[in-house]
């Protein structure tokens, strides 16, 4: 008679609810499908997940990075994950024996010995599904994350909310400023922060926090004053054309002074800007995506005026038409020696569509030039259709100028020089 497989203490692979903002980007990561979600979690399943952490570099939060022992044989099922508001306590379990192989369990991995690779260890070299990098540029400033969860959010005032675009146009988009009086809030630029609307889903439950990019720089939207920025768009229709209303997009844009708004965060360990003070900065954005653009250009231009910055800014910058476009005005008062701005338009009256991989083409040799300095870094930010046509671009100006795209994209990646954004 064959004796039972004794279970093994493991390592299982979950994702923490209480700082998980809904995001989707380890989903999107993920290449074998292990990850999902419903109205209320996100959850790793069991019977699919092998661990490969491909998911863990591109979490914002930190929420994927969770790694809990149990019993090989009592592994938390997607039923329970779908269920709990907070990770569960680890329980002490006993250690394996000596010499005691350790089961592989499809959702987790052996607890680390001496020889075994630890799931939380250095993450270089491990797959990526995404286009840009993992890791922030080399010297940019260490980031704050997590100060404020589900649990302990921080109230902020509003002190500010204004229309950007105008009036006549369909893209209603606001510039809405945050003040964090006393409570500490630490940002740089590139990060993001999510906000609570008030009310409850169609089943009953709170609504789920929504994730914004800060368009103000670190040392906040009126410089040393604990405040930052927001660039939103009110929502109207889905991405289909039908009618809808987002409801964090609305209750952003309806704000008034002095009104409150539950805030949790700051997310965000990559897209980050370096801090040489002859780096060099490509920008791609299209709509709201250009709110980590306008934080980095402020940054910039703050530094440019105490003299301690002398990098280039090169902006690719797509909409409808000019008046379409969110801080279009204080954009063209940049002095041309600062910024090289390129506006993509694909509704001009009397003009053909222009989209901001054509105008990365057009300046092929200017940007490969950029692309050739090392401390030249590339963000993109907007709609997620944008990433194809973007990369489409990048390969055409290395090709032209001689140069392998297989080669210059993953250094641009291993270097921390290739940033998406994208939603």
């Amino acid at each position: 008679m064959t004796a039972p497989i004794p279970a093994s203490v493991i390592k299982q692979h979950l994702i923490d609810p209480e700082i998980c903002i809904r995001c989707n980007t380890c989903e999107e990561t993920c290449p074998i499908d292990a990850i999902t979600h419903d109205s209320n979690n996100y959850v790793v399943n069991p019977e699919v997940c092998k661990s490969c952490m491909a998911c863990v570099p591109p979490c914002p939060t930190g929420a994927i990075d969770n790694w809990l022992k149990v019993l090989s044989d009592q592994a938390y099922s997607m039923e329970a994950q779908f269920g709990w508001t907070e990770l569960p306590a680890q329980q002490d379990l006993p250690e394996p024996a000596a010499g005691e192989a350790a089961e592989q369990s499809p959702a987790a991995v052996p607890v680390a010995a001496e020889t075994q690779e630890d799931p939380n260890a250095d993450l270089d070299g491990l797959p990526s599904t995404s286009a840009g990098a993992s890791i922030p540029p080399w010297s940019a400033a260490h980031p704050y994350l997590n100060l404020y969860t589900h649990k302990n959010p921080v109230m902020a005032t509003v002190v500010g909310n204004y229309r950007v675009t105008d009036e006549d146009t369909e893209s209603d988009i606001h510039h809405i400023v945050l003040d964090f009086g006393e409570q500490p809030f630490p940002v740089l630029e590139g990060q993001s922060v999510a906000i609570f609307p008030p009310g409850v889903d169609a089943s009953g439950r709170p609504y789920h926090a929504r994730q914004y990019s800060i368009a103000s720089p670190r040392d906040g939207e009126r410089p040393r004053y604990n405040n930052l920025s927001l660039t939103v768009k009110r929502v109207t229709t889905d991405y289909e054309g039908n009618p809808t209303l987002g409801v964090c997009s609305n209750y952003l844009c309806d704000l008034k002074k002095n009104d409150t708004v539950k805030v949790i965060g700051p997310y965000g360990n990559t897209f980050l800007m370096p801090n040489q003070v002859d780096s060099n900065l490509i920008m791609i954005c299209t709509g709201t995506g250009s709110a980590p653009m306008r934080a980095m250009t402020e940054r910039c231009r703050r530094l440019t005026k105490e003299q301690n910055f002398n990098g280039k800014l090169m902006l690719f910058f797509g909409a409808r038409t000019e008046r379409e476009l969110p801080y279009f005005g204080p954009l063209m008062n940049l002095a041309k020696e600062f910024i090289d701005i390129n506006l993509a338009l694909s509704r001009a009256p009397g003009q053909p569509k222009r989209y901001v991989q054509d105008l990365i083409r057009e300046r092929a040799s200017d940007v490969m030039s950029l692309i050739e300095n090392g401390k030249t870094c590339i963000y993109v930010c907007g709609l997620k259709g944008m990433e194809d046509g973007v990369i489409d671009a990048l390969r055409h100006v290395v090709s032209q100028a001689g140069g392998d795209w297989t080669e210059v994209h993953a250094q641009l990646k291993t270097q921390g020089r290739l940033h998406f954004e994208t939603y």
